[in-house]
Order: structure tokens, then sequence, then C-alpha cells
């Protein structure tokens, strides 16, 4: 039976150098099944708001935008809660080796439910994908974190490539996905092989989860690089050991605070199911995280605390980034010159412009942040930089929408507003995850993981809802929103760089 795991005790890992640029081999292996998953996730993505919207006669839901951008708010929103849950059983009884394995297979069932054209296949697959996702993706990043000792110097690095591995997959996705969904060489093939063309999206979200399937192959036969890494629940052996009683407050905290949720939405915004989900669950996950943070040490209650005042300002970066898939795909879909020397393309291809870029600069940022030694901004002045370049990428998007009343606009607004958002990403992103790694407590790692991404939730549901605003008659209405999301970034931005010296006080101080 192998020890039990504490991510301070990971002496192999921390000694390895035979994988990517000088890092853990273990780096390699995650590094790919992240690509298959993330090829998965951005393929479906991709497509799935223009297929909500599209009309019947072209295969389409035929929902208008407000309600296609809730959908699609509502479900990436919840992919980025059910990490909450994922995250909490993984400390508690799956490890995380098992748990991002069992994710990822209920993750390809969701793809492959959204490849059968009817109604209940269609919502029976967003439902796994996002309880699949819960359970692979924060303990993808965890195990990434166990890879490195404290003060390991490469971390910040590791967590740059690894972010790299996630944007080839999301690059490939929507040129894949997007080209069998909505070209027309495509649909002309079908309909020549005696298939309906209308059918074309379904073959699209096929695609994803072939990805995911390949995405499991590799993980499963390159498992032997992760050697004693995740296959313990951390927090149940240091409970074992530390023999702590059952603690019923963080439950208690928890339905109360789904409550308050619950109650909050009940008389804001309606009594409708997807109203009343998601400030439900953020709720009740603020109490439960709440009450279990009440029994930590001062000395680890403060870095703590600075995961809480980041995750705020990650907020506001993820609700302008988020827009990507709903407002922005919309705006590349029907107000955007989707044609390059005569020759049309899917819109949903430039989904795959800011991994792109993400791609050319991430080695750069990793590089830069070893590079600087010593001298390596903390981690609220990178976010603080995110956060601007995000601010600056709607100004701009919100300056072309001026020139919609005049017919489709250039391709070339979008390709600048993307490489903006790429810039605020790198700055924000992966420094997060590495981040929340350095400043967990070791039991606490998969849960305090999940957390942060409920950040990435908050973004999503704020997306999908603003996505109303993106109407070609009313030019007037996307300047007004699209500018209130760059002020409120760049503001931001800027009162995080005032926070920074306080910040920093309470930060440890090999972070």
């Amino acid at each position: 039976m192998d020890a039990p795991l504490e991510a301070h005790t990971l002496p192999a890992a921390a000694s390895d150098t035979r994988g990517i640029g000088g890092h853990p081999r273990g780096l390699t292996t995650l590094f790919f099944t992240e690509m298959w998953e993330r090829f998965s996730y951005y393929g479906m993505k991709a497509i799935l708001i223009l297929y909500i919207a599209a009309p019947l006669a072209l295969g389409g839901l035929n929902l208008p935008e407000k309600y296609a951008g809730m959908i699609v708010g509502t479900y990436t929103s919840s992919v980025y809660w059910t990490p909450l849950i994922g995250g909490w059983l993984a400390d508690r009884y799956l490890g995380t080796r098992w748990a991002v394995g069992i994710g990822g297979a209920i993750i390809a069932c969701g793809h492959f439910s959204l490849a059968v054209p009817s109604m209940p296949s269609f919502y029976l697959g967003l439902v796994l994908i996002s309880l699949g996702t819960g359970l692979l993706k924060p303990n993808m990043s965890a195990m990434v974190g166990q890879l490195y000792a404290p003060g390991d110097h490469r971390r910040d690095a590791g967590f740059s490539i690894f972010y790299m591995g996630i944007n080839i997959g999301a690059l490939f996705a929507p040129l894949v996905c997007g080209f069998l969904a909505q070209s027309g060489m495509f649909k002309h093939l079908l309909e020549h092989v005696g298939m309906s063309p209308h059918n074309s999206w379904h073959w699209g979200f096929a695609a994803a989860g072939v990805g995911m399937v390949l995405g499991l192959i590799q993980y499963v036969l390159s498992g032997d690089r992760l050697t004693g890494v995740g296959l313990r629940p951390l927090a149940a052996s240091h409970a074992a050991r530390e023999k702590e009683p059952f603690d019923a407050v963080p439950l208690v905290l928890a339905a109360l605070g789904a409550a308050v949720g619950f109650l909050i939405a009940r008389f804001t915004a309606g009594a409708g199911l997807v109203n009343l989900l998601f400030p439900t669950v953020v709720g009740a996950a603020f109490g439960y995280v709440a009450g279990v943070i009440r029994r930590l040490s001062r000395q680890e209650l403060w870095p703590v605390l600075v995961i809480f005042v980041l995750f705020v300002f990650s907020i506001v970066f993820w609700m302008s980034f988020e827009q990507g898939a709903t407002s922005l795909n919309l705006f590349a879909d029907r107000m955007t010159r989707n044609a390059v020397l005569g020759h049309s393309y899917p819109s949903s291809w430039f989904q795959a412009v800011e991994p792109a870029f993400v791609i050319a600069m991430a080695p750069v940022f990793a590089w830069l942040w070893v590079r600087l030694g010593k001298y390596d901004p903390t981690p609220p002045v990178k976010f603080a930089f995110g956060l601007v370049f995000a601010g600056l990428a709607f100004a701009l998007v919100a300056y072309a929408s001026t020139f919609v009343r005049f017919g489709l606009v250039s391709p070339i607004w979008l390709v600048l507003v993307y490489l903006l958002q790429t810039l605020g990403e790198l700055c924000l992103s992966p420094v997060g995850l590495s981040t929340v790694t350095k400043l967990s407590p070791p039991r606490l790692a998969g849960l305090l993981m999940g957390f942060w991404f409920l950040s990435v939730s908050f973004g999503d549901f704020i997306a999908g809802w603003s996505a109303r605003f993106v109407k070609a008659d009313s030019p007037g209405q996307m300047v007004h929103a699209f500018g209130i999301i760059a002020l409120i970034s760049i503001a931001a931005g800027l009162v995080l760089f005032g926070l920074t010296p306080l910040i920093n006080r309470m930060l440890p101080r090999d972070v």
C-alpha cells in the first residue's frame, strides 16, 4: 500500500527534471491529458450558442439570444462550480488520480449524448459534461501543484507550460468541431452520402467526445510518470493520523448559505430553476468553505485570505474574458465579415484565435517569470495587469461596435481584442492556479482549487446573461454594454495595484 501523500512530501517529484523543459515527467502526462480534455470542452463550447440560436431550418434549436445566452451561461458556470464537489470528493475519498479518470469518462459520455439529435439527450449531455468536469478540472491542477516542492522556482513556469497544453487543445477544437458543425463543404458531404446536413452540429459534438476518449487513453498509458502523486485522498489520510472528530459546522453553514442564496434569487430574479440554482450553490459553497477554514491556524489562515481577495478580482476578469463564447461569439457570427480573400470560413473559428496567441506567448511568459528571479512580480501585481489588459480589450470592441451600423466589420478588430485578452489571461489565469496550490494547506488543496474555479463560474454566468446585448439593430446598446465591462475591469485593476502592498504582507516569503 502506498504511503499517505502530502503536498509537502514529494521528494521524487521535486528532484525530477526529466520532463518538458527540465520539469517533472508527470507534467508531460498532465499536459496531454488536459490538452485533449480542453479540446473536447472548447470544441463543444465554440458551437454551443450558435447551435442553440440557429434556425430550425439549419438544424438548430431556434431559441432567442437571451435564452441561448442563459443556457450557455448556466451550463458553463456549472462547469466551474462543480469542481467544488469534485475537489472535496478527491480530498476525502477518491484521490486526485481516480477523480481525473472517472471525470474524463463521464465527460466523454456527455459529448456523445450531445451527438444524438434530441432535446433530452441535449440536456443530459450538458449535465454529464458539467459533472465530469467537476471531478477532472480541479484535480488536474492540484496534481500539477503536487509535482513541485514548496519554494520550487519552477512552479509558475510549470503552470504556464500546463496552460499552453490547455490552449493547444483549445486552438484545434474550434477548427475541427466548427468545420464539422458549420462548413458548407461538410454539409454537402453528408448530403452526398444520404445523411441530413442539418445534423452537422452533432458531428461537431461527437468529435469533441472523441477528443476526450483520446485524452483518457493517454492518461492511463502514461500514468507511470505520476508515481507517488494523487493516489491517496490528502484530507482522509491527514484526518486518520490526527483523528479529528466529525465537524458539523461546515455543513450547517453550507445549508444556511444555500438558504440565503435561494432567497436572494427568489425575490430578485424569479422562481425559474436557472435563476435559483446558481445563487443557491454559491451560497452553499461560501458557507462550507467558511466553516472549514475557521479551524485553520493563523499561519495557514492569512494565505487563504489572500486567495479570497484574489478570488474577487478573478471574478471581474472572467466576467469579461468569458464573453468569448457568448457575446463575442455572436458578434463574430452576425456582425463580422467572415471571409478572407473571397473565401468564407465558419464564425466559430474565431474561438481559435485567442488560444493561438496563448501558444505563441505562453513560453515567453514562462521564461519571463523564471528570468526575473527575485524581481518576479507578486501574484496581485500580475493579476492587476491582467485586469487592465481585459479592460482594454473591451474598450476596443466597444469602439468596433460603433461601425456596425455601416455593415459587417473587419475581422481584424476581433483578432486585436483576443490579443489583448491573451495578455491579460497569461498574467492572471496560470498565475492564479499556481498561487492557489502554493497558498492552500495540503489537506484542503482540492477543495480550495474547486473554490477558486467558482470565480470562473461567476464570470461565465454574467457572460451568458450579457449575450442579450449583442443585436445588430442596436449598436448603441452594444457600445454601452461593452464600455461598462471595460471600465469595471480597468478600475478593478487599478484598485488591486493600490492594495498590493497590503496583500504582499499577507503572503508567505516563498510565494
